[in-house]
């Protein structure tokens, strides 16, 4: 069974992390702490963290927000705080972001079902 909607008056972001030499671990150890964390923010509905499969140098993230006024208060968490402190470590270069509005999402049901425990 498929999940699938619309999604009107939704943010979303991919963002293209260019990893610094040698800090790639660095990087996902910081992406999942604040990961970790997401619950402190409502209106993050989607925050999905990309390793590139052609360069170990590229980490993506993909975010959805319910609103305008959710990206902004994403930003204002002391989790995304902590977040860009320790970026600033890590990357070559600042992120390249890429704002959208999503239109339609399509979820196979058993992603839920699996066994997500690391």
């Amino acid at each position: 069974m498929l999940h699938d909607g619309l999604l009107p008056g939704r943010q979303a972001l991919l963002v293209r992390l260019n990893v610094a030499e040698g800090k790639r671990t660095e990087l996902l150890d910081l992406l999942n702490t604040y990961v970790d964390r997401i619950d402190e923010e409502p209106g993050t509905e989607v925050f999905t963290v990309l390793t590139d499969p052609d360069t170990q140098d590229t980490v993506w993230l993909f975010e959805v927000f319910s609103s305008e006024d959710a990206e902004v208060e994403h930003r204002q968490t002391s989790g995304f705080a902590d977040l860009m402190h320790g970026l600033q470590n890590v990357l070559e270069g600042a992120p390249g972001i890429l704002r959208m509005n999503p239109l339609r999402m399509t979820i196979q049901e058993d992603m839920f079902t699996q066994d997500w425990s690391f």
